[in-house]
């Protein structure tokens, strides 16, 4: 096993590290700025969702055929980002992948919170977002049940577990780590709150049996959900007729696509917080190393996506499919394709190389192209695949709205408010993951001598 973490860590300078993040804030001047920048970005979420709780969704660009616009595109966005934590966390534990030691904590914050984000805009797609509970099946005077066929349907549940598992997963990773701060921190107030969060772990062997028990089995779902999420989101494209999305290969494509967008976010917050916190003895070369080598390799995925669903479109003969690939490649929103093609397929490339890998500013350029690609994806998907439909007497363009701008904008401060609250009362990296891996390390040396 090659070392990830600097020779001179210990378990009392790991602890050290990651308690003063909480206990003795470093940055406190720029974390108010952020924050302060973030709840203006939510203020503008704020604002855009209240008008359209008094006007209505025609403030957005929406039209026929365009019935899907800026909204579905972020969800499909946000639910994307939100799997590759849930990967890195959940799959590798089971696979025994040390490395995810430094990774995991912030990475299932990130999950969690994307998800929250993704779920807010199917809500107010509704129209009517103070009845989205109709979506449940619950006993009510006027005998209405969701239609269980409809991937629609799939979605509210599917969302509603991922939410649920994976703060589980978070926060049950977390147990051992909140009664460290518990014991800490010299705060009255800081000491009960962290105790109660703790759930009065003392680090008991039972303790610990109980929890490593609950924690895999947690695991296991929450990798389960990974491929379901986002199948169930690929089936709102996949099982209506609409030239573009009727092909079986959007699952698997619309999965890998997720993880490869969720990869470069990770590497985003990886490299802001190994920058803001001095975290390089933690989050070292080598871990930013591991998750290019990831980037790529789900970035080739998606090439290959890419390259199946031109396939598909051009061996089926129809041609509606065939002028849909038309019109996405040299049609009106043509600029989003070559955009996607150029962020997702031709810039990670540059991975290739172990210089770039290990070059964090261009690591950290290419994984926020990634980023910004799969959202030019999301965008070219949904649009070139409505704008023009079977009837050319209904054909019109789509044109987003300030109000949809502002939505999306708000999201991101959503995000960001979360993140940022996270990183200040929380434990950002995983200590008792660090010490065992320390601990294994050890053993392997002294194995050597």
């Amino acid at each position: 096993m090659s070392r990830l973490l600097s020779s001179e860590e210990t378990y009392e300078t790991v602890t050290q590290q990651v308690t003063d993040i909480t206990l003795h804030p470093p940055a406190r001047r720029r974390w108010w700025m952020l924050m302060a920048l973030s709840l203006l970005m939510l203020g503008i979420f704020f604002l855009s969702t209240g008008w359209l709780f008094i006007a209505g969704v025609g403030i957005w660009g929406l039209n026929v055929p365009v019935n899907w616009g800026l909204d579905i595109v972020n969800t499909v966005w946000w639910v994307g980002i939100g799997h590759a934590g849930t990967m890195i966390s959940a799959l590798l534990l089971v696979m025994g992948q040390q490395w995810r030691n430094s990774l995991n904590r912030f990475a299932e914050a990130m999950t969690l919170f994307a998800a929250i984000c993704a779920a807010l805009f199917p809500i107010l797609h509704l129209g009517k977002p103070e009845l989205f509970y109709w979506m449940f099946p619950y006993p009510n005077t006027m005998d209405l049940w969701p239609q269980f066929r409809s991937p629609l349907v799939w979605d509210v549940f599917s969302f509603t577990a991922y939410i649920t598992v994976s703060f589980l997963f978070w926060y049950v990773g977390m147990i051992p780590d909140l009664a460290t701060m518990r014991d800490k921190t010299t705060k009255p107030l800081a000491r009960a709150i962290y105790g109660r969060l703790a759930l009065g772990w003392r680090g008991t062997a039972q303790h610990w049996e109980r929890w490593r028990q609950a924690y895999v089995a947690i695991a296991l779902i929450t990798f389960h959900l990974v491929v379901t999420v986002h199948s169930g989101v690929a089936m709102l494209f996949a099982g209506g007729p609409v030239p573009g999305w009727h092909t079986t290969i959007f699952p698997p494509f619309f999965v890998q696509g997720a993880v490869f967008s969720g990869v470069a976010v990770v590497i985003l917050l990886a490299v802001v917080l190994r920058h803001a916190f001095h975290l390089g003895n933690l989050l070292t070369l080598k871990h930013l190393d591991i998750l290019a080598k990831l980037l790529l390799a789900t970035g080739l995925l998606t090439a290959y996506g890419y390259l199946a669903d031109a396939f598909h479109a051009w061996y089926s003969g129809d041609i509606h499919e065939m002028q849909t690939l038309h019109d996405r490649l040299f049609g009106r929103y043509a600029w989003s394709a070559w955009g996607s093609l150029f962020l997702n397929i031709v810039l990670i490339q540059l991975l290739w190389f172990r210089r770039i890998r290990r070059s964090v500013p261009m690591l950290f350029v290419i994984a926020l192209g990634a980023a910004v690609g799969m959202w030019l994806e999301r965008y070219l998907l949904i649009v070139t695949g409505l704008y023009r439909d079977f009837l050319p007497s209904s054909w019109h363009g789509y044109e987003t709205t300030i109000w949809e701008w502002g939505l999306f904008i708000g999201s991101i401060g959503l995000f960001a408010v979360l993140f940022l609250l996270f990183a200040r009362f929380l434990p950002l990296v995983s200590m008792f993951e660090l010490k065992e891996e320390l601990a294994a390390e050890r053993r392997m040396k002294g194995d050597e001598e």
